[in-house]
């Protein structure tokens, strides 16, 4: 499951929210887990690949 990552720009924290593809398509309202201010943004987060291919 894909961990999206987010920074509260009223309290200044960051937070991670678990969501699967299907429910991020649907463009859910995230809330900081701390103030449940909606004035978020998203962070890059870091992220790896696996293929069956080997180099």
């Amino acid at each position: 499951m894909p961990v999206y990552e987010y920074a509260c720009k009223a309290c200044l924290k960051d937070f991670t929210v678990f969501l699967s593809l299907k429910e991020f398509e649907t463009n859910p309202k995230i809330r900081c887990t701390h103030c449940q201010s909606d004035n978020i943004t998203k962070k890059l987060g870091s992220f790896f690949t696996k293929t069956s291919k080997k180099s």
